[in-house]
C-alpha cells in the first residue's frame, strides 16, 4: 500500500521528511466539506503516523511514532507531538505547542500558543456519556496561552485553564483555573501563584516569571 492515500487530497510544503509507513491524507468516513490535507514547510513525520485529510497544519510539524491527527483540525506552526498520541477531530491548536507521549486530545478542544502537555494527559469532551443528546453538547476544554499540564492529568469538558497556569501531576481538573495559578489534586484546587514557586535545585531562583 502506498504511504499516500490520495495525492489529490494533499497540499504539502517544502523540505518535508517522512519515514516509511506514514499515511497522509487518510480519508475519514465522516462527511466533511474540506477534504484536503495541508502541511507547511519543514515537517518531520515518523513511522506509524496517520494524518487525515481535512486538516490544516503549519510549518515545522514534528511527530513521534504512531501519532494520529484526525480531520477538521486547525493547527499552527511548530507543533511537536510525541509517540502514540492522538488529536481527535475539530480541534484548534496554536503555535509552538508540545504534546508528549500517550496523550489524547478530544474533539473540539482548544489549545493556545506555547502550551505543554506532559505524558499521559487525557482531555475529555462529553459531559453525559451515553446520553442520547450527548453529541449536541460535546465541548472540549480550552487551554490558554502558556498553560503547562503535568503527567497523567485528566481535564474535563468545557474547563478553561488560564494563561501560564500549571496543573500538577495526576490531577483531575473539573473547574476553571485562573491565569498564572498552580492547581493540583482530585478534584484539582487552586493552591498558589506560579510566580511564587521556587526551584528546589537552586538552578534558578524563579522558574516562572511574569514576562514569559
Amino acid at each position: 500500500m502506498s504511504d499516500i492515500i490520495s495525492k489529490r487530497l494533499l497540499k504539502l510544503g517544502k523540505n518535508i521528511k517522512k519515514d516509511r509507513g506514514v499515511l497522509l491524507g487518510y480519508k475519514s468516513k465522516r462527511a466533511i466539506k474540506k477534504e484536503h490535507l495541508s502541511i507547511g514547510d519543514g515537517a518531520l513525520i515518523r513511522s506509524g503516523a496517520v494524518i487525515y485529510a481535512g486538516s490544516s497544519i503549519g510549518s515545522n510539524l514534528e511527530t513521534g511514532h504512531n501519532v494520529v491527527i484526525r480531520e477538521q483540525n486547525l493547527i499552527g506552526n511548530n507543533l511537536s507531538i510525541w509517540n502514540n498520541s492522538v488529536i481527535d477531530y475539530g480541534c484548534k491548536i496554536g503555535n509552538s505547542v508540545k504534546i508528549h507521549s500517550n496523550v489524547y486530545v478530544a474533539q473540539f478542544s482548544v489549545i493556545e500558543d506555547n502550551c505543554f502537555l506532559a505524558p499521559g494527559v487525557i482531555i475529555a469532551n462529553d459531559l453525559h456519556p451515553g446520553c442520547e443528546f450527548s453529541k449536541k453538547c460535546i465541548k472540549g476544554p480550552t487551554l490558554k496561552k502558556g498553560a503547562q499540564i503535568g503527567v497523567n492529568v485528566t481535564i474535563l469538558p468545557g474547563v478553561v485553564i488560564g494563561e501560564n497556569s500549571l496543573i500538577g501531576a495526576g490531577s483531575v481538573v473539573t473547574k476553571d483555573v485562573p491565569d498564572g495559578m498552580v492547581a493540583f489534586g482530585n478534584p484539582a484546587r487552586v493552591r498558589r501563584s506560579v510566580y511564587n514557586l521556587r526551584c528546589p535545585f537552586k538552578i534558578t531562583e524563579q522558574p516562572y516569571k511574569k514576562d514569559r
